[in-house]
């Protein structure tokens, strides 16, 4: 768990693995882009891609809200 709040090690994962390809656009762009859409044709590998593209992003957003939560506490 260690590893998942290193804030640097998380800001690479979505650079490389959330980002990926890079060209023409970002991979997981493209999939909310055809979720809002309405998601029509979608399978299940495209929310399995979704999710594994979203998934350091999800990572990221919850170790600003732990560090946020704990400097409110304080």
């Amino acid at each position: 768990m260690k590893l998942l709040d290193n804030w640097k090690f998380l800001i690479i994962l979505c650079l490389t693995l959330g980002l990926a390809p890079f060209i023409p656009e970002p991979h997981v762009l493209g999939k909310i882009r055809w979720v809002l859409g309405g998601g029509k044709g979608m399978t299940g590998i495209d929310y399995f891609d979704l999710i594994l593209h979203g998934f350091p992003f999800i990572l990221l957003i919850r170790y600003l809200i732990i560090k946020i939560w704990g400097r409110i506490r304080k």
